[in-house]
Parts: C-alpha cells; sequence; structure tokens
C-alpha cells in the first residue's frame, strides 16, 4: 500500500479534523503517503486535492469543520461522474480511499464499492448520529453541547420576561439532537420527527405547566418534526443532488400558533448550523481518532468495503450496505424520558 485518498462529504460536523489527522498519521508510520480530496466527492470528479502529511495535520485536531471542505456531491448524479472517480483515482496512483460521511457520502461509497468494485473504506460522520451499525457519530456531542448551551442562556431571558422560548434544532428525520438537548436542558415540550404532534396538544402542555407555577417555558422542537396531520409546519422549494429538501422556519411558525392560541407571549430561536461549528468536545475529538486510526488499518490490510463503527466500547468493522441499510431513528427509551420530563 503507498497511497490513500481521503475525503470528507455532506455537512461538515466537528471531529472530521481528528479523522484527517489519524488517518494521515498512521498511513505516514506505515510509510504510506496520504491524499485529500477536497470538497466531497466533487474533489474525485474534478481532481482537486492536496498533500495531507504530519506537517499541515498535526496542529488540526481542535478545529471544527474540515481542513478538505465539503459538498454535498453525488457521482450518480453527474454526467460521467463515476467514470472520472475511477479515472482519477488511476491517475492519482491511489490504491485505496477513505470517505468520511453521512447516509450520503457513504450510501455512494457502498454503490461505488459493490458495483465497480471501488477499494473504499468508510467512517461515519453525522451530527444528527441517526446512521445505522454505529452507537454514536462524531460530531453529535459537540452539537448537543452547542444546543444545552444556547438553550440555558435562553432560559434566563424566558424566566426574566415570563416567556415561552420555542428553540429549533437540526434534525431531519431523526430526533437525537432534539431529544439529548431537551431532556439535558430541562425543555418543558420536547417535539422530534419520530412522534408526529398537535398544536393544540402543546399549548395545553403548557397552560398545565403554567398551572403548575412555572412561570416560562422551554419548547425544544426538531427541525424536521411534523404534524399529525402529516406534513412539515415549513419547507423549502427545491432539492439537493440527493434529493433532500432544505428544513428550517418550523419554530416561527410553532411560536406564533402558541402565542395566538393561549395569550402566552412566545419568542422563536433557530439554532441552526450554530450546532455545527466551533472546537469539538473531547468525546468527538477522541471517537474521530479512533475511528481515522481503525479506518486506515483496514485500508492498509485490503478490507474494503466496511465502515467503522463503536458498538459498546470497541471500534469494529461493519459491512458499508449494513451502515447505510436503514437510518437510525429514537427508541423507546429516549420517547418515554421526553414523556416523563419534557411534557
Amino acid at each position: 500500500m503507498k497511497r490513500i485518498g481521503i475525503l470528507t462529504g455532506g455537512g461538515d460536523a466537528p471531529g472530521l479534523n481528528a479523522v484527517i489527522r489519524a488517518v494521515t498519521r498512521k498511513a505516514n508510520n506505515a510509510n504510506c503517503e496520504v491524499l485529500g480530496f477536497q470538497e466531497g466527492w466533487k474533489g474525485l470528479i474534478e481532481g482537486i486535492t492536496m498533500p495531507l502529511d504530519w506537517s499541515n495535520t498535526d496542529s488540526i485536531l481542535p478545529l471544527g469543520g474540515t481542513i478538505l471542505g465539503s459538498s454535498r456531491t453525488n457521482p450518480f448524479k453527474r454526467e460521467s461522474g463515476v467514470e472520472r472517480i475511477l479515472e482519477n483515482f488511476r491517475r492519482f496512483d491511489l490504491d485505496a480511499f477513505v470517505a468520511v460521511g453521512g447516509d450520503d457520502t457513504l450510501g455512494v461509497a457502498d454503490r461505488l464499492y459493490r458495483e465497480q468494485a471501488f477499494p473504499v473504506v468508510g467512517v461515519p460522520k453525522t451530527i444528527d448520529n441517526d446512521l445505522s451499525a454505529t452507537d454514536y457519530t462524531f460530531g453529535y456531542d459537540t452539537a448537543v453541547n452547542a444546543a444545552v448551551r444556547a438553550i440555558d442562556a435562553l432560559t434566563t431571558t424566558a424566566q426574566a420576561h415570563r416567556r415561552v422560548m420555542v428553540v429549533e434544532i437540526m434534525g431531519r428525520h431523526a430526533g437525537w439532537i432534539a431529544a439529548g438537548a431537551g431532556i439535558a436542558s430541562g425543555a418543558d415540550v420536547c417535539l422530534v420527527p419520530e412522534r408526529p404532534f398537535s398544536i393544540e396538544e402543546v399549548c395545553e402542555a403548557l397552560k398545565a405547566n403554567r398551572a403548575r407555577g412555572k412561570m416560562y417555558n422551554i419548547v425544544v422542537v426538531a427541525e424536521g418534526a411534523t404534524l399529525k396531520e402529516g406534513h412539515t409546519m415549513t419547507q423549502a422549494e427545491g432539492t439537493d443532488e440527493f434529493g433532500h429538501v432544505r428544513l428550517g422556519g418550523i419554530a416561527p411558525a410553532l411560536a406564533r400558533e402558541i402565542e395566538r392560541r393561549t395569550g402566552l407571549e412566545a419568542r422563536h430561536v433557530i439554532l441552526g448550523h450554530l450546532q455545527r461549528g466551533g472546537s469539538p468536545t473531547a468525546f468527538d475529538r477522541i471517537l474521530g481518532t479512533r475511528f481515522g486510526l481503525k479506518a486506515c488499518e483496514l485500508a492498509l490490510a485490503g478490507d474494503f468495503g466496511k465502515m467503522v463503527a463503536l458498538r459498546g466500547n470497541s471500534i469494529e468493522a461493519v459491512p458499508l450496505s449494513e451502515a447505510v441499510g436503514e437510518m437510525k431513528k429514537l427508541g423507546e427509551e429516549y420517547l418515554a424520558i421526553i414523556d416523563e420530563f419534557t411534557r
């Protein structure tokens, strides 16, 4: 094994640079070069590269984002996208590849492996923590902590003005961040995609909460939460190359309805990309490092078509097809906690 390629695709997540650093360090220690491809799969399609070694990766551990950049590029939706990937793999004299990303990025990796025998290893990355086959993905812990810090700050102004604060959290199909932030911050209502909600029920819960003597309220809502009628409260037009619509804006709509129906003063905050940014927590730095070392180990051994995963406290290798086969959503245990403490 003489040269390994690596890319980071999809939404950025704190901990990506830890993976890049770990892959580079282990490969270099094995006398193997590492070539970074910039802007996700776009970099491999267009041949946009940067060499990686000890000198430019040693100090990136505390940095958020990714030094390689990212994009939501789908090679199977680009003209000659797959052919250009295979051509550039040969052109840059690569022996193996590490793809770091979420369901979309790893879905491309799995398909390339199955259909083209592409020698790839996957590393799971998403702040949403919704990838199956791994207990946790790096980025999630940092995102939850960012959301909790924001809600803690908002709580003081909610108390001062006796308001309802509606806080919108990222989470398209799974409510891991919303549930974690809601439970950890003591929110009064927590709305997640796994459980459609009724605005009337939310209002009744808030009124009951006030009747028990509480003078302010925190409502946490995931951007992908849906009404019982079966639709989201807001949705942008158009989709990306993986067919995803752009969500966002449920918080202001919900705050208006709460104020109209209850007479309680309500305000909203959309945390948005604040949850993605900043320096990764120690947990995410360590997990990203462990993932990167294991991924490089698999690549050096020629054990392709696998994704590294956290199982209990061990890093294991699982088939890519298993990793992207089913989305991991909140289970009954988390939903029960929400019922006990946040409604």
